[in-house]
């Protein structure tokens, strides 16, 4: 399968660090953030999907780490994400950049932004694409918008250029193979 982009280890290891240290907030919080309008459940979990990708904007100033539960990384393995299969979810974790202190041309997660998930159910969100699109915003986790449909519209716009792809803009980074 030819991927587009080889990760840094570095920063690997720095978004590992960081989803574990989002995973154990969570855990100590012990309690599920609330569905959002459109009812979609919080994904319990997501913290232990594995890592897909990872971005860098700039016109936000903001890190993402892009993860898929056992369903999306089977798909990927197999070289079936477009489309997507049913049942694949991805996650997006974001952050504010910010920099190093002790390595100043390096950026780092700053403050926790959001969490934002596509759910493929071809036939239950038939009307979005085959997406059930969600966010929480925060470290509370509060659900994104408060009109039904609005969170649906929101992310079909911004993904609108990549519709030819099944409306996923980031596809897996190159890692090496797992030796035995």
């Amino acid at each position: 399968m030819k991927l587009h982009k080889m990760l840094n280890l570095k920063t690997m290891v720095f978004l590992g660090l960081s989803l574990s240290m989002q995973a154990s907030f969570a855990q100590s919080t012990n309690k599920l953030p609330a569905p959002t309008v459109d009812g979609i459940e919080f994904p319990a979990g997501y913290q232990d999907w594995k890592l897909i990708s990872v971005t860098n904007r700039d016109d936000n100033k903001t890190l993402r780490a892009v993860l898929g539960n056992d369903a999306a990384i089977k798909a990927i393995e197999e070289g079936k994400t477009n489309p997507w299969p049913d049942g694949a979810a991805l996650g997006k974790i974001v952050w504010k950049k910010e920099k190093d202190p002790h390595w100043p041309t390096a950026d780092v997660p700053g403050k926790f932004v959001h969490a934002e998930f596509m759910f493929k159910d071809s036939k239950k969100w038939a009307d979005t694409h085959g997406w059930g699109w969600a966010r929480w915003v925060g470290m509370e986790q509060k659900p994104f918008a408060d009109a039904k449909g609005s969170a649906h519209a929101s992310c079909i716009a911004c993904h609108t250029p990549v519709k030819n792809q099944d409306w996923v803009f980031h596809k897996p980074a190159l890692l090496p193979s797992r030796l035995p």
